[in-house]
């Protein structure tokens, strides 16, 4: 059974998330009341993961507008318009939430200014589109997970097993409760095809150490844990059959942000020839922005560097740098896996235009 990092029951508006800063110590579901709680979750990490964050923030929304009374549509409108600008700013770099914070503000407006919608069928209305995140993000990372093993498997002679390596953590950890780059791997394990898979320790937050390593041993999926340093070792070492990992942010030329160390990854898997795909949903393209040169890149506090919990590792008086993102160039990428399909970088402009064609 996947683990569930998010739970929500509508009918007592009630929404709690596994507080992950805790993990892999203490399993604790804390709960959020409303869109300021979500905001400071996500700003804090306690949620994470660029789909965990959109689902999240929308739902805490969702709890706040159920208990919130409203005089007018218009009045309804400029809430939930303040409200989800508001939320965006809890970590800019991860695209997901921007974008369904688009998209609910056009219902929003929609609604509004539909003279046959009254303000409960308004309200009902919104509530019911957010609702539906949780279920919706499910089956995409079951497609995903299914493209990537698809696309992995066909580079790969006869019945062989495949050995796998993934950066941060992708999985239910990071979603409604499937994964994404993780997604992939399950499905791989599903099929019978996972030899095994390397999951790096992810410094300097170790979402791979405490998060990724907690699900792969749930999962009972075979793995080891490495240091972000040995990846090249182990590329030279080890007959790898791809890496797969996540993405914050999607360019629309295909260069990808994701978590830091991603990049370096990417060079050494094409010096040591080994196909690098990026694994996430359509909504982590962004159109709008049209190369990696022009994607926000969060800087994170330096404690996070010089600390491990409570304990200082690092000189006291050092200065830190502490991007918590890379961007990785679309020529290094091999493949971007989504519900849609697996498109090359150069596809993806094509791919964007007749979605928003048929839309």
């Amino acid at each position: 059974m996947s683990l569930q990092s998010i739970k929500y029951d509508p009918e007592t508006n009630n929404l709690e998330i596994l507080d992950q800063l805790l993990l892999p110590a203490t399993t604790r579901y804390v709960k959020v009341r409303g869109v300021e709680d979500g905001w400071k979750a996500i700003n804090k990490m306690q949620v994470r993961g660029a789909p965990a964050i959109a689902i999240v923030g929308c739902l805490s929304l969702a709890v706040e507008m159920q208990n919130d009374k409203f005089e007018t549509k218009k009045q309804f409108r400029q809430e939930v318009e303040g409200k989800l600008n508001y939320l965006v700013s809890s970590r800019p770099t991860a695209v997901n939430m921007k974008t369904a914070a688009e998209e609910l503000i056009d219902l929003a407006n929609q609604l509004s200014k539909d003279e046959c919608v009254g303000l409960d069928d308004m309200k009902n209305k919104f509530l019911s589109t957010i609702q539906q995140m949780l279920a919706k993000d499910i089956a995409d990372n079951k497609a995903i997970g299914d493209n990537g093993a698809k696309e992995i498997l066909s580079h790969v002679a006869g019945d062989s097993l495949v050995r796998v390596i993934t950066h941060c953590n992708t999985g239910s950890l990071a979603t409604a409760g499937y994964g994404t780059a993780l997604g992939v791997i399950r499905s791989l394990q599903g099929k019978k095809r996972l030899e095994h898979v390397y999951c790096t320790e992810t410094r300097p937050y170790n979402q791979g150490a405490r998060l990724t390593a907690y699900e792969l041993i749930h999962e009972k999926i075979p793995a080891t844990l490495i240091c972000d340093s040995m990846v090249s070792a182990l590329m030279k070492s080890r007959n790898i059959s791809a890496v797969v990992v996540g993405a914050d942010r999607v360019a629309a030329n295909g260069d990808t942000a994701n978590k830091i160390g991603t990049y370096q990854i990417a060079v050494v898997a094409k010096y040591h020839q080994v196909p690098f795909y990026v694994a996430a949903p359509f909504t982590s393209i962004d159109a709008k922005v049209s190369t990696g040169e022009h994607i926000v890149i969060e800087e994170r506090p330096d404690r996070e560097m010089t600390h491990v919990g409570e304990h200082r590792i690092a000189a006291k008086g050092i200065q830190c740098w502490n991007p918590a993102f890379d961007v990785t160039p679309s020529s290094l990428i091999a493949g971007i896996i989504t519900e849609r399909g697996v498109y090359r970088p150069q596809e993806l402009k094509e791919a964007l235009a007749a979605v928003n064609h048929n839309s």
